[in-house]
């Protein structure tokens, strides 16, 4: 699907040479034509990016226009320096498109340890704010300008109506590896024209982000530049939603970030396999996510799950040692919807039709029910291949 930047918004992107593949976009812009409302969700790794502490600094707020975005350099553990130099991005982002530097949000990803090169970021702000659009081209510009190891752009989107006004909400997100709640090394920028309050709009992200990106896992390893922002700048015309249509509102932005946040681990570095975990019947949301995250960590699992292994004792043993009490004999598990352990014990079931449905399929589900309460989660994870520990070993970070 072509998506297209929401109502009011503008971007694009180019390479300005961060990365040294020079038909790599490492540069990008969004812009709202008018002042934003602004939040943002950040990493909770004690080590966090110069890009990490500025926005904390300046997020909520209600004027914000825009976001400067590279990638290939994460301006990470770079001292007093690298928030001079987060500072001069977004003073050389509002110099070139006409606001305030204090107006704008800054994203870094890549290597950390090493300080910008801040003369090539200069040059490219200028050289994309001339070429800012509202299509699809644009849009998919601005996202490829995000990406590191990403194989693919991630965009996703939703087109509605709000108190008989036309909305949208569309998002962009990268990341492919060192993937691990609390978020990772990934950075997602969420759009909407429809109007809200900054008190509404934060935890509206919140919850989207606790229940989409704090939900995958490639590597479970939280990286240092971990950023999912929210910008509504109320283009569409419509009044401040509230009541019945900022509960929709709310609900569609999460539908857009479980969209991205499936994505990434879709795009899972040396991934062939996206796996989603659902845990049932848990007394809280917060066990089930805890039994389900224990299960996607599990490299035991995820290389069961690469070798289409049907392995019914690695997926048990990984919930029982996740720390959250049950009662091993009410435990069911279904592979692919087919059943292979119910009630404390494994069934007999065909292992090779098992084993096709694993290997046959890049999506594989597996369904863990207790009967400790009514609560429920989903996990996105991925499997681990020798392709993954190979990218991984020569890839510098």
């Amino acid at each position: 699907m072509d998506y297209q930047f929401p109502k009011g918004f503008q971007g694009s992107g180019l390479h300005c040479g961060i990365k040294r593949n020079a038909q790599a976009e490492d540069l990008a812009l969004i812009v709202s034509d008018r002042p934003a409302v602004g939040v943002g969700v950040y990493t909770r790794n004690l080590v966090c990016a110069a890009p990490v502490q500025l926005d904390r600094q300046r997020t909520p707020g209600d004027a914000f226009r825009g976001v400067v975005i590279n990638s290939g350099n994460a301006n990470a553990c770079t001292g007093e320096r690298g928030m001079a130099d987060a500072k001069q991005m977004a003073d050389w982002f509002g110099e070139a498109c006409g606001f305030p530097g204090e107006q704008a949000l800054v994203l870094s990803t890549g290597i950390i340890g090493e300080h910008l090169p801040l003369a090539k970021i200069k040059q490219g702000i200028t050289d994309v704010s001339k070429q800012l659009g509202s299509g699809a081209d644009s849009l998919t510009l601005a996202a490829r300008g995000m990406m590191t190891t990403d194989t693919v752009p991630k965009i996703r989107g939703r087109s509605f109506e709000l108190d008989g006004v036309p909305v949208s909400v569309v998002g962009l997100a990268k990341g492919a590896a060192m993937i691990g709640p609390s978020m990772a090394t990934m950075l997602g920028v969420i759009m909407t024209d429809a109007a809200i309050r900054p008190e509404d709009a934060h935890p509206a992200l919140s919850e989207a982000v606790d229940e989409s990106f704090n939900c995958i896992s490639v590597d479970g390893h939280t990286s240092t530049n971990d950023t999912v922002l929210l910008l509504a700048n109320g283009a569409a015309g419509g009044p401040v939603v509230e009541g019945k249509s900022l509960s929709i509102l709310r609900a569609t932005i999460l539908e857009v970030c479980e969209d991205l946040a499936q994505s990434i681990p879709a795009d899972g570095e040396g991934a062939t396999h996206l796996v989603t975990v659902e845990v049932h019947g848990c007394k809280s949301r917060k066990d089930a996510v805890q039994i389900a995250k224990t299960i996607a960590d599990s490299p035991l699992v995820k290389t069961a799950i690469a070798g289409a292994d049907p392995n019914w004792g690695r997926i048990v043993s990984a919930a029982g040692y996740a720390g959250i009490p049950f009662e091993p004999e009410s435990v069911t598990l279904l592979i692919n919807g087919l059943l292979v352990y119910e009630h404390g014990v494994p069934v007999k079931f065909d292992a090779e039709e098992v084993s096709a449905s694993i290997r046959d399929n890049r999506d594989t589900g597996l369904v863990l029910i207790l009967s400790e309460g009514a609560e429920s989660a989903r996990f996105w994870t991925t499997d681990l291949t020798a392709e993954y520990v190979r990218l991984n070993a020569d890839y510098h970070t």
